[in-house]
């Protein structure tokens, strides 16, 4: 391959990562956009803001979808754990 053509599909590839990073973006979006409204509703019923047997099955089922995609299932429970937590301090403050 020559370095021209190395250039190129290495713009190939990075336009697709951020195409795909954006995605990402808009989906977290997405979901906090629900999940802020789980928090209303839970401040409101005086529910806790932390389900830890849900966050398991969620745990436990993205695993098993990070397995089934060829995803490290430890990297993506990492990714999982992170995002819990910081619906978690939302609904924490939404009790406020």
């Amino acid at each position: 391959m020559s370095d021209d053509s190395v250039t190129e599909e290495l713009g190939r590839i990075r336009s697709s990562i951020d195409n795909i990073d954006a995605a990402l973006v808009h989906l977290l979006a997405e979901r906090f956009k629900h999940t802020q409204r789980v928090g209303r509703l839970k401040a409101t019923h005086d529910l806790p803001p932390s389900d830890p047997a849900r966050e398991a099955r969620q745990i436990e089922r993205l695993r098993a979808l990070a397995i089934d995609a060829d995803l490290d299932p430890t990297f993506a429970e990492k990714f999982l754990t992170f995002i819990i937590d910081e619906v978690i301090r939302h609904h924490e403050a939404a009790r406020q």
